[in-house]
């Protein structure tokens, strides 16, 4: 029985949920006298943009038909599960429609492989091409390259989205070879490296002629999924670094597997993804990308691993106690960074205010300043440092501040996502989740105190 539109879409909404390369557009178009919308830089997505819109796009696969056999995916084409295809018509007037009611702002379109790489790019090519050229529309869309296609049809994909992304999926290449067989390293790093050199390209042609046409102007992305293979948090974390660098990747995005089948090669079904890892590569991650650190600082072959219960900007303080205290009224910049409680923004401030005048703690809190954590790690006018008592009780309260508290969150009958592991396990030995929570926070604190 043919398929209606909508009923194509719950299947093919439902399918693109586990990709999540999605984020702000980081791309402007403005609106035209006989096109329909615009893209703003600052937001996409379920995001919030600087003047505090939330907007949003239509996220969808084009097909989850797929002649690939990827054990991580539930989409693999050995999956018994609802299969749907959208016509590229189909997809454009869906598209167009969601826009005219005010449900979304852009596109989100990727896509399972429908017999070939290239025949499944053609098609979201000409879903673009309605859009773009019949519709006019000039809001935001961002674009899955599938790996294996060929550079002719990227080059067309890119001059009609925003952004591209090829997901990289696995950190090895020995574990994309054991769980996506019919993928390649090459194969999905030769798109990217063609994604790169084009906009580059694209960008110097703007600067001489601003009508030029613009490929992929809000940049390229990746994903990678985390915890379905042996790779440690230091080998992923070298991996982003080497993308960001040869790629000039604007995001790299982190999945926690999420166990969609049953496979002697995966986690089994009952385990619960590893969102505290997740969550300390993101935060490693912004490291790399705005605090000047390298990913050899963060972790290193001898600890490859981040700890459940310190981010990692106060996992390398507490490993350099040598280096502190800094004085904010002397220090440079890039010290100022690494400072516990200190950002990006709160470093600029130091950095402007303290021309004109030395600054006490009063100015560094209405900076923004962290102080909470900063004040073990700082001197200012006026302030020496924080003495917090002596001995086990100073250690004790120095780890209490910057150890995460959100890792021990537990409400009163069920646990935080965000939990750490030795929470989960206590819980699932009968321990109420709240106390739980209480306990391995108080061994989290001695086993750090013990360290300082």
């Amino acid at each position: 029985m043919e398929q209606s539109v909508m009923e194509k879409l719950t299947i093919l909404a439902d399918s693109a949920k586990y990709d999540v390369a999605c984020t702000s557009s980081g791309s402007g178009r403005r609106s035209r006298a006989g096109g329909l919308g615009s893209c703003y830089a600052p937001g996409c997505c379920h995001a919030f943009t600087a003047d505090g819109r939330c907007v949003s796009l239509l996220k969808v696969l084009m097909t989850n038909c797929c002649s690939f056999d990827c054990a991580y995916c539930v989409n693999r084409r050995s999956n018994d599960l609802p299969r749907a295809t959208f016509t590229p018509r189909e997809l454009a007037d869906l598209t167009i429609a969601f826009y005219r009611r005010n449900y979304i702002e852009g596109l989100f379109l990727s896509s399972a492989v429908l017999g070939t790489a290239d025949y499944t790019t053609e098609r979201m090519i000409e879903v673009l091409r309605l859009l773009r050229e019949e519709y006019g529309f000039h809001g935001y869309i961002h674009a899955k390259a599938i790996p294996g296609t060929s550079p002719a049809l990227i080059q067309r994909l890119g001059c009609l989205a925003d952004r591209l992304s090829v997901n990289i999926e696995l950190p090895s290449e020995s574990s994309l070879h054991l769980l996506a067989p019919d993928k390649g390293r090459r194969e999905i790093l030769r798109p990217m490296g063609q994604i790169a050199a084009a906009a580059a390209a694209s960008r110097e042609e703007l600067t001489l002629y601003r009508h030029a046409p613009a490929f992929a102007p809000a940049g390229q992305s990746t994903q990678m999924i985390v915890g379905a293979t042996p790779e440690t948090d230091y080998q992923i974390l070298r991996l982003t670094e080497g993308l960001y660098h040869k790629y000039s990747l604007k995001r790299v995005f982190y999945s926690a597997y999420i166990p969609v089948a049953e496979d002697s090669r995966l986690p089994a079904l009952d385990t619960k993804p590893p969102l505290v890892r997740e969550h300390r590569l993101y935060q490693a991650d912004w490291l790399l990308r705005f605090y000047q650190f390298r990913a050899e600082e963060i972790l290193d072959q001898s600890s490859p691993y981040f700890s459940p219960y310190l981010d990692p900007k106060c996992g390398w303080a507490v490993r350099h106690l040598e280096l502190f205290p800094v004085d904010v009224n002397r220090a440079p910049y890039e010290m100022l960074l690494r400072v516990p409680g200190i950002g990006v923004k709160s470093a600029q401030r130091i950095r402007t205010a303290r021309r004109q005048g030395t600054l006490g703690l009063e100015e560094l809190k209405r900076m923004g300043v962290v102080l909470k954590r900063a004040q073990y790690f700082i001197t200012c006018r006026g302030f020496t440092g924080a003495s917090g008592g002596r001995g086990s009780a100073r250690r004790q309260q120095i780890a209490r501040a910057l150890i995460d508290p959100g890792v021990f969150n537990a409400g009163c009958e069920q646990l935080s996502l965000f939990s750490a592991p030795a929470v989960q396990q206590l819980a699932a030995q009968g321990t109420p989740p709240r106390l739980a929570g209480r306990l391995v926070q108080e061994e989290a604190v001695q086993c750090l105190a013990n360290t300082l």
